[in-house]
């Protein structure tokens, strides 16, 4: 049984993750270079910062994190295996950083939320479908 005979449709979600983790990437990078250079942009009006932290900080860690993931889903889409562990690592620590975020600009955060749910179903289910992509 050749490789290619083993290739599912579910191999589409796995894809499908890849492209929504570097879509969430360019997300956190859009919103982090927001932060950078405009703080008061988030700032909830009448109210202080939500996190502990300056607003900028905060905008350099959204570029960084936005950076790893697009990263990390262009290995996700060719079926590499430590994109498919790191992937997992870094949608969960993206969805609980948008979450930070979820008062200042709740529209934007629940976006990156929902693409951080997609990458992690298709990567915990479907992840070992793309190795095949490798080999086709």
């Amino acid at each position: 049984m050749r490789d290619s005979d083993s290739l599912t449709t579910w191999v589409g979600w796995v894809a499908f993750g890849g492209i929504a983790m570097a879509t969430a990437g360019i997300l956190n990078i859009i919103q982090g270079f927001i932060a950078v250079f405009n703080a008061d942009y988030y700032r909830p009006p009448g109210t202080g910062p939500v996190a502990t932290v300056d607003y900028a900080v905060w905008g350099w860690v959204l570029v960084g994190m936005g950076l790893l993931l697009v990263v990390t889903g262009y290995g996700v889409i060719f079926g590499r295996t430590w994109a498919d562990i790191v992937g997992v690592l870094l949608a969960a620590g993206n969805a609980i950083l948008n979450f930070a975020f979820i008062s200042s600009y709740p529209i934007w955060s629940i976006m990156a939320l929902s693409f951080d749910i997609i990458v992690i179903y298709a990567l915990t289910v479907h992840g070992r479908e793309a190795k095949v992509l490798r080999h086709v």
